[in-house]
């Protein structure tokens, strides 16, 4: 067996930036100032090109024990060595003050001293424009500028600025702070805002999870994806991003390698799904304001994924880097947004329905969703007979996807309920029609011999994504047939422990050889429906292992190694989780704790 893969990486982050720090102490990845932005450490794809942000011991054999300090984004890595040990603690500020949330471009990282008196290395070597440009240092009193970005990079610490210039050794025999800011320098005392920043941002994580309704039913594992699931979100425009980082690929040598930093319109309902499954409103509501801006500007059809910022154009090309462990292509941009998906009118629907619905939300006082719906309606109704792109994005394969149908048919019965609550009669006609509609496209996708329903019109291909026909109860779950259905996709697509493949034909790039983590999480909600509560929580339970080892997904899973691949940490992936443990506690009458 080959030996398996993992992803050594934990992930702070504030909700305007994230970083991947490796177990041995190295930022190898942290794109600043956004999200999308060039990467200013990106050795996780170019160990030449990337740069460094390390702190290693003089010698080259050493231990290294990371993990969260709990209920916080807030790293923590343990490095021991024959001359002693030291901690890191990491983290990107966040906290409320002066009535908003403060999440500066700061990164702050904490050295203590443990045991004996370890020689330790610090480097910082940023780069710009995806390791083309290396900046020019300057010292200052106790500072290191970086010169030629666009905007000030400064480094601020009480370690000697020789020792950091020179890549010298020195002594840890004291805490050692360092503080990498972007744009506005630190000026205030070092180490008291450090400490400062520090207690606070982590009493704000703790109060956060303190305040959401996490199920009792793995619990740790939860809160772990509520928490990372959270800086997924670029909080200035409300949009929740695929996956902080591009180009890590699906499986070695698959040229599968995507820029996931983009905010996909198709995933909208499920992470809605999840934060209101937590009970956190506030990100809710973000985001809704990120989808009004989008959908407010197109008047033809919405795109499958747009920019952070709403931007339309999301231009891919390659870049001349390495790849992440030697996997090229490195991509930046994604193709995707000229693809037609046609489930992301259904999808924006569904997603309107709770925002709408639940009276703990004034929402329609502070917004009227009339035009909104009807324009989406409108739209799903000019598109209806379309062949799409599928929510798999196939380059070159179009189709009658039963998956867009069956969001047709949700979309549609969504706006039934809204155009009730807001008494307007042409609304629900519409509405009304397009349901029966998709009903009748989405039996044309029933193949009788195999008793389940077909990837498309036409073919009697298996397809992952028909699990939702059970999940959004368009088959009744008690139903023999939502039975046989998830017998059918069982028979062609399960793999090993609950793993679940999205599909097995071949596409644009030959034929997949990794399982899809959320389609694995989608199979335990399925039986969790159809009462076999048993097998959901046996599953659920093998698929935890496939987590790293501080609890982060993957976007994919290879069945054969249970090797982590693709883009990482996968939002997407945190989401099934959260939602699966939520419909199992659920099942099993489980309190939900506040």
């Amino acid at each position: 067996m080959s030996k398996k893969h993992t992803y050594d990486y934990g992930v702070i982050g504030n909700c305007a930036f994230t970083a991947h720090i490796k177990t041995d102490t190295g930022i190898d990845w942290m794109c600043w100032p956004r999200f999308d932005s060039s990467f200013i450490f990106g050795a996780m794809l170019d160990k030449k090109k990337g740069g460094e942000f390390s702190i290693k011991p003089g010698i080259s054999k050493f231990e290294t024990h990371q993990y969260y300090i709990e209920n916080t984004n807030v790293l923590r890595t343990d490095i021991t060595c024959a001359e002693g040990k030291y901690r890191i603690t990491d983290f990107a500020p966040r906290f409320y003050q002066q009535d908003r949330y403060f999440k500066p471009l700061m990164l702050f990282r904490k050295i203590e001293p443990l045991e004996g008196y370890p020689r330790i290395k610090v480097i910082c070597k940023p780069v710009d424009q995806y390791g083309e440009h290396q900046p020019e240092r300057s010292l200052g009193s106790n500072h290191i500028r970086f010169l030629g970005l666009d905007s000030h990079l400064r480094l601020t610490t009480n370690i000697s600025l020789n020792y950091l210039m020179d890549e010298q050794t020195f002594v840890l025999d004291e805490v050692k702070y360092l503080a990498l800011t972007y744009g506005p320098p630190l000026e205030s005392s070092l180490s008291e805002t450090s400490e400062s920043f520090l207690n606070k941002t982590i009493e704000y994580w703790r109060s956060w999870v303190k305040t959401a309704s996490i199920v009792n039913f793995y619990q740790r594992e939860a809160i772990r994806s509520a928490l990372i699931l959270k800086i997924h979100q670029y909080e200035d425009t409300g949009a929740i991003v695929a996956a902080t980082t591009t180009s890590l690929p699906e499986s070695p040598g698959s040229t599968r390698n995507w820029d996931y930093r983009y905010c996909w319109m198709r995933d909208t309902f499920y992470t809605l799904n999840a934060f209101n499954n937590i009970g956190h409103f506030e990100e809710l509501e973000q985001y809704f304001h990120y989808i009004l801006n989008i959908t407010n500007i197109e008047d033809d059809r919405y795109q499958p994924l747009y920019g952070i910022a709403g931007k339309k154009e999301l231009i891919e090309k390659e870049i001349p880097l390495d790849g992440y462990l030697g996997n090229k292509p490195v991509r930046v941009g994604n193709a995707a947004y000229t693809h037609i998906q046609n489930d992301v009118y259904g999808q924006v629907l569904v997603s309107l329905l709770p925002l709408i619905e639940d009276m703990r939300i004034i929402f329609t006082e502070k917004f009227n969703p009339t035009e909104l719906v009807l324009r989406t309606l409108k739209m799903m109704e000019k598109t209806f007979e379309e062949t799409d792109a599928g929510l798999w994005e196939f380059r070159n394969l179009r189709q009658h996807h039963c998956y867009t149908y069956l969001f047709h048919w949700a979309g549609a019965s969504a706006a039934i309920k809204i155009a009730k609550r807001l008494k307007n009669e042409e609304m629900g006609k519409m509405a009304e029609n397009l349901r029966k509609r998709a009903s009748e496209k989405i039996e044309q996708c029933y193949v009788p011999s195999k008793k389940g329903f077909a990837q498309a019109i036409g073919t009697d291909r298996m397809d992952a994504s028909t699990i939702q026909l059970i999940m959004m109860n368009y088959l009744n779950p008690n139903s023999d047939r939502a039975r046989f259905h998830l017998k059918a996709l069982e028979k062609e697509l399960l793999a090993s422990d609950g793993l679940f493949y999205r599909y097995k034909h071949q596409d644009d790039f030959g034929t997949p050889e990794v399982t899809f983590l959320i389609c694995a999480f989608w199979y335990v909600e399925a039986l969790a429906c159809v009462g076999r509560l048993d097998e959901a929580i046996k599953i659920f339970e093998n698929l935890l292992k496939y987590s790293n080892h501080v609890g982060l997904l993957s976007e994919d899973v290879d069945a054969k190694t249970g090797s982590q691949w693709g883009n990482f940490p996968q939002a997407y992936s945190h989401v099934g989780l959260l939602n699966a443990a939520t419909r199992i506690a659920i099942k099993l009458d489980q309190p939900i704790f506040i």
